[in-house]
């Protein structure tokens, strides 16, 4: 459970870094930065709550965090230039995030117990 959670904050981390760089100096939609920055507010607001292991976090982000998937696929087929590579790194960012949310809230529900079968 440690390691998944380690792979969520790393990856959250990592998806903080590159969306500043990535408005702010590497390929802006506008010359000397974009507001589009602001889209790593939420990622940052929850670190803390990740950090503590809050389960309620981890499951709003299992729902949450596809939003950063498909902006990343959309901007890797869609821009030009360094934003394609920008946008398949932020896509496979968020997707190991994505993975690892769902393991570790499974692992903290645990498995779910078998449905009984019905009788006609």
């Amino acid at each position: 459970m440690a390691s998944t959670r380690r792979i969520v904050i790393g990856s959250f981390v990592a998806l903080i870094l590159l969306g500043l760089a990535w408005e702010t100096w590497l390929a802006p939609l506008r010359p000397g930065g974009s507001l589009l920055a602001l889209k790593v507010v939420p990622l940052a607001l929850a670190l803390p709550s990740l950090w503590r292991g809050t389960l309620r976090t981890y499951q709003w982000w299992s729902m949450l965090i596809l939003v950063y998937v498909a902006e990343g696929v959309l901007r890797a087929t869609s821009d030009r230039g360094p934003g394609v590579a920008l946008g398949a790194i932020e896509a496979l960012l968020a997707a190991a995030a994505f993975g690892a949310i769902l393991l570790h809230v499974r692992h903290r529900i645990g498995p779910r117990p078998p449905r009984a079968k019905r009788r006609d």
